[in-house]
């Protein structure tokens, strides 16, 4: 266990939109530190979705991210030299984190030919509620249902 709880650590706001929820997934799409080209792959993906929508990119972007974020996950528990899936609400901070994870990891996943438009294009997947992402909560959120018989083993 550890002695002390870890320090939160607060990002700044992003230059354009001033949110912090952007700054974090442009972190999380980053590879070896190449911020500025991220946040380009970031801001270009979500001019394109506001040209295919018509609505602000941004509120559409936050509206996808809640399509994808799961409100129950399955967590193994072991009870008596058995191994439960036991169902548990996610915590907020860790719910945006996974649909973050989620959304990026299936839009390199999409066979179109940049990162911007693999983006763009499963951000308005899981806005309409569909797409490889959205499945993934669909999945967690079967799971965790079908093991709802365990939830008594929740700690």
């Amino acid at each position: 266990m550890r002695k002390a709880k870890p320090k939160k650590r607060y990002i700044l706001p992003d230059p354009k939109f001033n949110d912090t929820l952007v700054t974090k997934f442009v972190n999380c799409l980053m590879y070896d530190g190449k911020k500025s080209i991220a946040y380009n792959i970031f801001y270009d993906a979500v001019a394109k979705v506001e040209s295919k929508v018509g609505e602000n990119g941004l509120e559409v972007w936050k509206k996808a991210l809640n399509n994808i974020a799961p409100t129950v996950e399955v967590k193994s528990r072991r009870v008596g030299g058995a191994t439960f899936q036991v169902p548990m609400e996610v915590r907020p901070e860790r719910k945006m984190a996974l649909g973050i994870k989620w959304m990026i990891l299936y839009s390199r996943r999409r066979g179109e030919k940049t990162m911007m438009d693999r983006l763009a294009g499963e951000i308005i997947a899981a806005v309409k509620g569909e797409g490889a992402a959205v499945k993934k909560k669909d999945d967690t959120h079967r799971m965790a249902e079908a093991n709802k018989a365990f939830s008594h083993f929740r700690f």
